[in-house]
């Protein structure tokens, strides 16, 4: 039976509140203030009608991996001040969409994009925040740049000046074996540590956006400063990720 409004707001908040305090533990372990990680409430699959109650429940930023799906949420919600972030693998003919609404955009890497966005931005008069994601993990199945081609991609970005960069995204390896999801972490850690010595004037690498419902507190003590949560405050989703995502696990 489907919740009616007043509950759906109560667990939302509920769960907002508990992952918040997980992510404040986390940080006190690790001897890092909470107020240097966003939560970044991740909202693929979520009705627009439940992310009203979500708003209304605190969530004022909102995660989408599909252009589509962010698009057509961005238009219903439209009187509400929701930053939207699009974290999910953008097509160049699809950029076009996402330089009207989105705020922010997780999943830089590829140059075709980098020059389609800054384009189409530059023709809204507007820029936004850019993360540059890196596959950590290797996996075929998964999108970013690989580690040691990141040096020379960050080189060319200055060229494209509607995109603000801002760091490093990753999906860690979706395993039960901490350490091998720690591994990527870590190893994001580094890329970011070689980029703030190398990569041009400009563009900044302070934030790290990884981690994820299942993994990030990992992420946490590893140096994340945006965590991408949505399963943690949502709920399950009725299907997998690798139904509506192939490739995702």
């Amino acid at each position: 039976m489907e919740l009616n409004a007043e509950q759906q707001f109560i667990d939302i908040q509920n769960n907002l509140a508990t992952v918040k305090q997980r992510i404040i533990d986390a940080c006190k372990i690790a001897g890092r203030d909470p107020a240097s990680v966003r939560l970044l409430p991740v909202t693929k699959t979520v009705p627009a009608e439940r992310l009203r109650i979500a708003y209304a429940a605190g969530c004022h930023e909102m995660g989408e991996n599909k252009i589509q799906e962010a698009r057509e949420k961005s238009e219903v919600l439209s009187d509400l001040n929701i930053k939207w972030a699009v974290i999910g693998h953008l097509q160049t003919n699809k950029a076009k969409y996402l330089a009207r609404f989105a705020n922010e955009f997780h999943a830089l890497d590829s140059l075709k994009v980098a020059e389609e966005l800054d384009k189409r931005l530059q023709n809204e008069g507007r820029a936004i925040d850019v993360y540059v994601q890196v596959n950590s993990s290797g996996e075929a199945s998964k999108f970013g740049l690989a580690p040691e081609d990141v040096r020379d991609f960050v080189q060319q970005l200055p060229n494209y000046s509607s995109l603000r960069i801002k760091g490093l995204m990753t999906l860690a390896i979706f395993s039960s074996d901490h350490e091998r999801v720690r591994e990527c972490f870590v190893k994001m850690r580094e890329i970011q540590a070689m980029l703030r010595q190398e990569a041009p004037a400009g563009l900044s690498f302070d934030e790290l956006s990884m981690g994820m419902s299942g993994d990030y507190e990992l992420a946490v003590a590893e140096g994340a400063t945006v965590v991408r949560v949505g399963q943690a405050i949502f709920g399950k989703r009725p299907l997998p990720d690798s139904h509506y995502w192939p490739g995702m696990g």
